[in-house]
């Protein structure tokens, strides 16, 4: 690990200049994105020109547990890199073995919990904190929900994960987990495809990686499946499984699978 300090993680050059890749141009009005590589970080930003780019905003996150120099499979994580990239602001991971939290981490937050975003010179704990912050630094390309809104589908991801821990089928959890989606398929129903709308919003950001991982938990654990009879909340899966923002800070199924075993057999 290359010595750090609690303001800037610094990867080596060589390590640096060894792994620079780039995307292809696709046409005019994409960006080029350069990805920055080495043994405990990555970085995904879009190139701009050298008046307009803003300094790339360093962002711990959990590491897979599954293969190495990966992204792990923390939701919170995911939700604020969606944020990042939904309003293309560059970033550079920061990849931490949560099993084996490294000096240079507990250094910057002793509490050992990621996500953690420096943001002005200081590092900022909690998703909830840091997107606020995020929306409120940098208000172009908005994400904000309306109030009334902020709450959809709140309540989705304990029941699924009392669904996925629970040992009796008799005893209501899984019904309490299709009352949730149910409810929330019939919002979609009358309001979507997105929760605010035509737009994705915060709380599709925070939302999605939660159904993520309740759609690879429960059909590992349980073999189980959104109901054909949900068919809004399916397509509301469909749409923002596939948004390249998704795509890009998504987590390896088999990080997801081992990251809820615990639960599952504790």
């Amino acid at each position: 690990m290359p010595t750090t300090t609690a303001a800037r993680i610094h990867p080596t050059a060589a390590a640096l200049s060894s792994t620079i890749k780039h995307h292809l141009l696709l046409r005019p009005s994409h960006r080029r994105h350069v990805v920055f590589r080495n043994n405990t970080s990555f970085s995904r930003r879009p190139m701009l020109t050298m008046a307009s780019a803003p300094t790339p905003l360093q962002v711990c996150v959990k590491s897979s547990i599954t293969v190495p120099n990966k992204l792990g499979d923390c939701p919170f994580c995911q939700r604020v890199l969606l944020t990042l990239e939904e309003k293309h602001l560059p970033y550079e991971l920061k990849l931490v073995d949560l099993a084996n939290k490294p000096d240079w981490f507990l250094k910057i937050n002793p509490d050992g919990k990621v996500p953690v975003v420096n943001l002005d010179d200081k590092w900022i704990a909690d998703s909830d904190i840091i997107t606020q912050i995020l929306e409120d630094k940098y208000p172009e390309l908005p994400l904000t929900t309306p109030p009334d809104k902020a709450s959809v589908g709140s309540k989705i991801f304990s029941t699924f994960i009392g669904f996925l821990k629970s040992k009796d089928p008799k005893d209501g959890t899984e019904q309490a987990l299709i009352n949730e989606l149910s409810t929330f398929n019939d919002y979609l129903k009358l309001n979507g495809p997105f929760v605010n709308g035509d737009q994705v919003s915060s709380v599709d950001l925070s939302l999605a990686p939660k159904l993520y991982h309740m759609e690879i938990a429960l059909g590992h654990y349980k073999s189980w499946s959104v109901p054909d009879s949900l068919p809004f909340l399916k397509s509301y899966i469909k749409s923002i499984f596939s948004r390249d923002s998704f795509t890009k800070t998504s987590a390896l199924k088999e990080d997801v699978i081992a990251g809820w075993r615990p639960k599952v057999l504790g």
